[in-house]
């Protein structure tokens, strides 16, 4: 059995923002039948989903860490893209670290869906915001939206090898 659990803030105030695209993506995957996996968007707040994430692989007894996985935002990653990893740090994403120190070990899968901001030409912006938690807390732009939706389905075809590659 599976856990999956994508990331983001509670509350309607922050559903549509860059940190919420790991809730977005289980919102994608909720109208697909996954027999073999549990899916969980957390009711914590982001820099606090460890010992959210630990509740639920205790009350699942989810024996491994190695079928854990973590879907999130990831502002090194251009918008539009994601990646696979496991066994990495944080890379700085406070709720990822949390669940780090919460279960003493880096090694779950994580899919991270990239909300690095775009230049007009749809590449690569110059440097990171200034503020990147008013960034991460902002809602994506229109235009955004659309460049998150091959994502999304990038997202589930990558989850759904995770599932199978057990």
């Amino acid at each position: 059995m599976f856990l999956i659990v994508g990331l983001g803030n509670p509350g309607k105030k922050y559903e549509r923002t860059r940190h919420n695209v790991g809730f977005m993506v289980l919102d994608a995957l909720k109208e697909v039948e996954l027999p073999n996996a549990i899916l969980a968007k957390l009711q914590t707040f982001m820099n606090n989903s460890g010992k959210a994430v630990k509740s639920l692989v205790a009350k699942y007894q989810i024996p491994n860490t190695k079928y854990l996985v973590v879907v999130h935002d990831d502002i090194d990653i251009l918008l539009g893209k994601i990646k696979v990893s496991f066994g990495r740090g944080s890379a700085g994403h406070k709720g990822v670290e949390s669940i780090i120190k919460e279960l003493g070990t880096k090694n779950f899968t994580r899919i991270r869906i990239g909300i690095q901001p775009t230049s007009s030409a749809g590449g690569p912006a110059t440097g990171k915001p200034k503020n990147v938690e008013t960034f991460v807390l902002k809602s994506f732009t229109p235009k955004e939206t659309t460049l998150l939706q091959p994502a999304i389905a990038q997202a589930f075809e990558a989850l759904t090898k995770v599932l199978l590659s057990s």
